[in-house]
């Protein structure tokens, strides 16, 4: 009983759009003879659309680049803190913290105006020193600059949830490893890192599927540097276009339930292989 106002909001909110959405991907609209049942053609038209491709691919270098950099910045903040010997420590903690709590159109539209090539803070520090401020919203470097947001919106809260598990840690542990000689580092590689492994592994999981998901970034930036960002810089973005731009939103469902598919099967992967590092001897 306790649990059925959950069950009827999960339903309501969760499972029954989810079905209605599968339900939309399985037909197409023409414009003779109307909507029509079209079983897996959506899908196969996904599978073989270079825009849904291209957005893939990018999303794969904010997998392989930013997700690294963001988490080992998270890490390394974390144990710090958790060292203590980090001069104020509980400001320290909430000034990382605080990047995660600014609204994500608040945070992309104060970069994108950090970015500006005319009225920039950045291209103008480079001028103070005599040197051309470089175009960060170019299309060559639109993708590094959306890292960098991303890697400055989260790497506070994976932090948080790091230095959580690390304060979880018995210190008895650290005091017996002192005792034999170890050093900082030494506890942090032997003891700390093993012991969080699981909140590392919950933190990857989260920045695999938030990577995929990537839409408000590219969205808002869109409209600053509409000739850097394609309507098809995401999935998410290009699904988003397709649906309300382009009235498909039939086909959109189904970029949809692939992009939904592909990040189940990354998860999975991320976390069975995880698990069974943990029963490792």
């Amino acid at each position: 009983m306790l649990i059925i106002p959950f069950l009827v909001v999960f339903l309501a909110m969760f499972v029954v759009p989810l079905v209605y959405s599968a339900y939309l991907s399985m037909f197409t609209s023409q414009l003779v003879g109307g909507t029509v049942f079209s079983g897996f053609a959506n899908y196969a038209r996904a599978l073989q659309d270079p825009s849904f491709w291209s957005g893939l691919g990018r999303v794969c270098l904010f997998l392989f680049i930013q997700v690294p950099i963001g988490l080992g910045l998270s890490i390394f903040f974390a144990l710090a803190l958790d060292s203590g010997r980090v001069r104020g420590g509980k400001l320290a903690r909430l000034l990382i913290f605080v990047p995660y709590a600014v609204p994500g159109v608040v945070a992309t539209l104060m970069w994108g105006y950090l970015y500006g090539n005319n009225f920039g803070l950045i291209t103008q520090l480079f001028e103070i020193v005599g040197l051309p401020g470089p175009d960060l919203l170019s299309a060559d470097k639109i993708t590094g600059s959306t890292m960098n947001i991303l890697i400055w919106e989260f790497v506070g809260y994976n932090m948080i949830v790091l230095y959580a598990a690390l304060r979880s840690i018995p210190t008895d542990l650290y005091e017996a490893a002192e005792i034999d000689g170890a050093g900082q580092w030494r506890i942090a590689w032997s003891i700390k890192l093993p012991a969080i492994r699981p909140a590392i592994l919950l933190t990857v999981i989260f920045s695999i599927i938030g990577s995929f998901q990537l839409f408000n970034e590219p969205n808002l930036l869109f409209n600053i540097a509409p000739n850097a960002i394609g309507t098809d810089f995401s999935p998410n973005l290009y699904a988003y276009n397709v649906a309300f731009k382009n009235q498909d939103i039939n086909y959109a469902a189904a970029i949809a339930f692939l992009l939904g598919l592909l990040i189940a099967i990354l998860s999975f992967i991320v976390q069975t292989r995880g698990s069974r590092k943990e029963r490792q001897p």
